[in-house]
């Protein structure tokens, strides 16, 4: 049978479906109310391609196909029995015409099978349909049940709602003394939205909101300015397997919130009670004139001030740390900038799931260097401590409570959030965020689900039951889907415009489709009227690997976007193995800058020498950008492009321009490098040594073309005492020590749900005092790193804004079969070049143990000299002084695990 929309509306009113939400409900200690519950629970096998088209994976086309509907969530339909509970149903047809090109692209993973179509008469029908459970049958001649599916809705919402794309007022709108809300929910049956007076106590009023079949979405608008007040929305919406159920839930679009995120805040951003003095006149700094200029500092807002005697307790490990100017911490973040450091990024700053923002534990471990009561004490508070990394968004588009003051009141952490801003940027540094829009802290119908409980099943990335995806960790967000892209650019809009957030790093950025990053791009772009870098993970892999769903936004697939991208390559030819491994391997794989042939550890064996060469290879290719067209001449005499040289089955050169490479040596991911040489370098090397090493990485990091990336402390050895994977490891594993005493190598054994499988290995090196740094180490690599800051800011050269310019100015030498494979030596041509500074450069880092001599035969007869930085009194490595450069001859001598620089008059 067919049914009108007026049909099925009325269906609908006399169910009951969508009566008034009354101020009691508001109250209600529960966040959801069953109000009608269901007889059955059926996987969503099958896909709306569009409004009108559905795909059934393996399922013939023959049968009769009903599309059952109920207001109430009541069918049941048992195989080999007949549909039950269900309010009506429309027949669809079997369809063999060609699926629209486009739509065909989209679902190109949904696996062949019958291809269904609503006939032209139940087309009005259809926004009404989505507002029910929805229930598809293919019946026997007889009627009884052969299968019966739910139908994955994203297509279909999205070309039914495709004007929802153009909203720019979701959420909360206070102007003309009204104040209006719009929540985009396109499959409830009834919403209101529930205002209260403050962030706790008893409702104020329930207002019933107004469904707009264009959109999808629900609106109400109420006189006055409710500025201060706080609101939940109220939405009866069909869940398989509950039934009908109403949910107290936030707002996706909150700007703020109460305190655990329970309310969401009324308020503007641009109201003079939440700006700091001075912030509209408070300007970014102008140091990034194109992406490669970026030099970036990737640090965690607890792990900044949490340690900090020089911060008030009640400031420490909160935005407003950032504004004591004369902090050990704001020294050295200043001291940075005045070296060339360009950006901060911050580590999750936006609302997350996983820390109570009131009254969290603050544990306090002790034990030895090998011991292991601190990550049992740590793992005992993990879930309730005030730590955590923040890869769980909770909602996107309001700052974390837990680092302001007062998370109970909605405008203080938007205040206290913009003065950290302002105070990074009276610094000299740019302020970037780190993103993650690829999953959310959880789905489905939980507490802290806010998406999946106002658009069941739409906003999240479903297998072919219907189930979440969870690739990522946790469950993955479908930012192909209309409204999930559109919450993505709208949030980072929102961050750059309302917060001077000039840049962006994106989590797991491959789970994106590149189309959806590039449109991200130009409007962000023309939002603020200002270029607003982006960079991410490009990694490839999980259910959208290699272009299933859509073309990715990976490293292979993002070339000529000018979206920057994570350089694996140089980081393993430099520290050694991959990211992943565990036990011996993290030992015996070792690196260039320690000891890879060169100088083997005890468990390294014999490694053929040739791995040295093609890992210095690797090397060079990250020098020069990893651009897939750069000329290499490599260890085996050939002169190749990037692209033609291997690396784990992909290409070594994998970009088109520079601006599209992130290089790094170490990130908040995986061990830190310090660490990582704990495990590679001979047990006998020095602790002076192991120093030099980590300049050594921080060298190539320095002098790499592309976005520089350093994770914050790495130029103070910072240690996480061997954790792997310290994002819920508490404030002990991830300390930062500003007074530049301790790094916090051997404070315990690492939290063993991560690093228990390797204690055998890790023990004997965290119970050897000789490992651990001096303050004298510690302050060489802290004053070494500033020196490659200066460097690098120093002239334009290092920062080659083009893949044309890169090809025509950079020249490595000692390359081929005659090199020397612990040196790495170049020359970059300053002629002619904005901001060269010299008529050129040439740098050299030699791993080795011992100095070596390198021979530029177009170097005979320049004139040469160190560069300006290692010419300064107070340059923090005297050896690299003693390098030398003889004209008649063009030989460079370069002392022992040593970076160096020289320049051209």
């Amino acid at each position: 049978m067919t049914h009108t929309a007026a049909a099925l509306a009325a269906m609908l009113a006399a169910a009951g479906a969508h009566a008034a939400v009354s101020p009691e409900s508001c109250d209600s200690r529960s966040f959801q109310i069953v109000q009608h519950p269901s007889a059955a629970s059926f996987e969503a096998r099958a896909v709306w391609l569009d409004a009108r088209l559905v795909r059934w994976p393996g399922t013939a086309a023959d049968g009769i196909f009903k599309l059952y509907f109920s207001p109430n969530g009541a069918i049941a339909a048992p195989v080999g029995g007949k549909v039950d509970g269900s309010a009506g149903a429309i027949v669809l047809e079997t369809s063999k015409a060609p699926v629209a090109p486009a739509v065909a692209e989209r679902f190109k993973y949904v696996a062949d099978g019958a291809l269904l179509r609503v006939a032209d008469g139940d087309v009005p029908t259809l926004s009404d349909l989505h507002r029910q459970q929805l229930v598809l049958v293919q019946e026997a001649p007889d009627g009884t049940v052969r299968a019966a599916t739910r139908i994955q809705a994203a297509g279909a919402l999205d070309d039914l709602y495709a004007q929802a794309a153009n909203l720019d007022k979701l959420g909360v709108t206070i102007e003309a003394n009204r104040t209006a809300f719009s929540v985009w929910a396109p499959t409830a049956q009834q919403a209101a939205v529930c205002v209260y007076t403050g962030p706790s106590g008893a409702v104020r009023a329930a207002y019933q909101m107004t469904f707009d079949r264009n959109t999808g979405t629900w609106n109400t608008a109420l006189p006055g300015d409710m500025t201060g007040k706080y609101y939940k929305y109220a939405v009866d919406v069909p869940v398989d397997g509950a039934g009908i159920v109403r949910n107290l839930v936030t707002d996706p679009y909150s700007v703020s919130l109460t305190t655990d995120s329970k309310r969401s805040w009324i308020g503007r951003l641009d109201s003079p009670r939440v700006k700091p003095a001075g912030w509209d006149t408070t300007p970014a700094p102008q140091t990034v004139r194109n992406q490669t200029d970026m030099s970036v500092y990737e640090l965690h807002v607890r792990d900044f001030s949490v340690n900090d005697d020089t911060v008030l307790p009640e400031h420490r490990g909160k935005y407003l740390a950032f504004t004591y100017t004369r902090s050990n911490g704001m020294k050295h973040l200043t001291a940075l900038a005045k070296n060339g450091l360009t950006d901060v990024h911050l580590l999750p700053v936006y609302d997350i799931g996983s820390v109570p923002e009131l009254a969290c534990d603050t544990p306090q471990p002790f034990g030895a260097p090998d011991g292991d009561s601190q990550q049992a004490q740590v793992k005992r508070t993990a879930n309730t401590d005030c730590f955590n990394w923040g890869y769980d968004p909770y909602h996107y588009n309001a700052p974390e409570g837990s680092y302001a003051t007062d998370p109970a009141r909605g405008e203080t952490r938007v205040v206290e959030f913009r003065q950290m801003v302002q105070s990074l940027h009276k610094a000299g540094l740019r302020v970037g965020m780190d993103v993650v829009y690829n999953h959310t802290f959880i789905a489905g119908q939980n507490e802290k689900s806010v998406l999946d409980r106002i658009v069941p099943g739409y906003y999240h990335r479903l297998n072919d039951k219907g189930g979440v995806e969870t690739s990522t960790c946790c469950d993955n967000t479908a930012t192909e889907n209309l409204m999930m892209g559109k919450l993505m650019t709208d949030s980072v809009v929102l961050w750059a415009t309302q917060y001077k957030i000039d840049s962006f790093r994106f989590d797991l950025m491959g789970h994106q489709p590149r189309a959806v990053m590039e449109q991200l791009q130009r409007k962000v772009n023309a939002a603020t009227g200002r270029k607003i870098q982006l960079i991410g993970e490009g990694w490839n892999f999980g259910e959208v690997a290699d272009g299933k769903r859509f073309v990715q936004a990976s490293q292979l697939s993002l070339n000529g976007s000018g979206i920057g991208t994570f350089n694996d390559r140089t980081r393993d030819a430099v520290r050694g193995g991959a990211a992943g491994d565990a036990g011996e391997a993290m030992i015996k794989r070792q690196g260039w800058i320690n000891g890879l042939v060169y100088d083997p550890n005890a468990l390294a064996g014999q490694v053929a020498p040739v791995e040295l060469l093609k890992t210095a290879d690797l090397v060079r290719a990250g020098l020069a950008g990893s651009i897939r067209s750069y000329p290499l001449q490599t260890y085996d005499g050939k002169t190749v492009p990037l692209e033609a040289i291997d690396y784990n089955g992909q290409p070594a050169g994998y970009a088109s321009e520079p601006g599209e490479v992130v290089n790094y040596v170490e990130n908040h991911d995986n061990q830190t490098l310090f660490d990582m040489n704990v495990f590679k370098l001979p047990l006998s090397t020095t602790s002076q040594d192991r120093a030099r090493v980590q300049v050594l990485g921080m060298a190539v990091d320095a002098f790499s073309q592309g976005v520089a990336y350093w994770h914050a402390g790495i130029d103070v050895l910072r240690s996480k005492s061997l954790d792997r994977n310290s994002f819920n490891s508490g404030d002990w594993f991830n300390r930062l020590d500003w007074t530049y005493r301790d790094n916090y190598f051997g404070t315990g054994m690492p939290p063993e749900a991560d690093n228990g499988k390797d204690y055998a290995l890790i023990k004997p090196l965290l119970g050897n005092r000789a490992i651990k740094p001096q303050p004298a180490d510690i302050a060489f690599t802290r004053d070494a790193f500033r020196d490659l800051l200066a460097v690098r800011a120093s002239s334009t050269l290092f920062r080659l804004p083009s893949a044309a310019e890169i090809e025509r100015r950079l020249r490595f030498f000692n390359t081929g079969t005659q090199q020397v494979p612990t040196v790495v030596a170049a020359y970059i041509d300053g002629r002619g070049h904005d901001g060269a500074g010299f008529a050129g450069v040439s740098y050299f880092i030699n791993v080795d143990k011992v100095g070596h001599a390198v021979v530029d035969p177009q170097a005979v007869g320049k004139r040469m000299k160190l560069h300006p930085v290692f010419m300064k009194d107070g340059v923090a490595d005297k050896r690299a002084t003693q390098a030398t450069f003889d004209g008649a001859t063009g030989t460079y001598e370069i002392p022992p695990r040593t970076a160096v620089v020289f320049v051209e008059e």
